[in-house]
């Protein structure tokens, strides 16, 4: 289940703390001043990551990403915050559900922008799979 409901067409900007908050550069924009898709997924593979390494204690690694769509476009200036939380794990492998939200570095009013589910695995010192605690604790 997503955060926001994809159906609700003004849906809020989760209450909790993002995993990150980035400002877009023009670096990171294309000659229109729309941010790369590219960077923002990256934002949120870092986002992700972050939530996996915490819950495998080491090393995660990502290795798929499902139903990333983009809903509005990000411009440079606006505030980036990635939202995400843990939704599966398997023996070695973890699910993490992702939402961007992008806010005018002047203003209030956030909106999301995408969001997808990021798949990762454990691994050791070796590079291999190694177990996971289960969800549940």
């Amino acid at each position: 289940m997503l955060m926001t409901q994809p159906d609700n067409p003004h849906p809020t900007m989760p209450d909790t703390q993002p995993a990150i908050r980035v400002t877009a550069l023009p670096g990171d924009a294309n000659a229109y001043g729309d941010i790369f898709g590219g960077w923002l997924m990256g934002q949120m593979d870092l986002a992700a990551a972050s939530i996996a390494s915490r819950h495998a204690r080491g090393r995660a690694v990502t290795i798929a990403v499902d139903g990333m769509t983009f809903h509005r476009p990000v411009f440079v200036g606006d505030e980036v915050s990635v939202f995400g939380r843990l939704i599966e794990v398997g023996r070695t492998s973890m699910k993490v559900e992702v939402e961007a939200w992008a806010r005018d570095r002047h203003g209030e009013d956030a909106r999301k922008v995408t969001q997808a589910v990021f798949a990762f695995v454990a691994v050791g010192p070796d590079r291999r799979p190694r177990p996971v605690q289960s969800l549940a604790g």
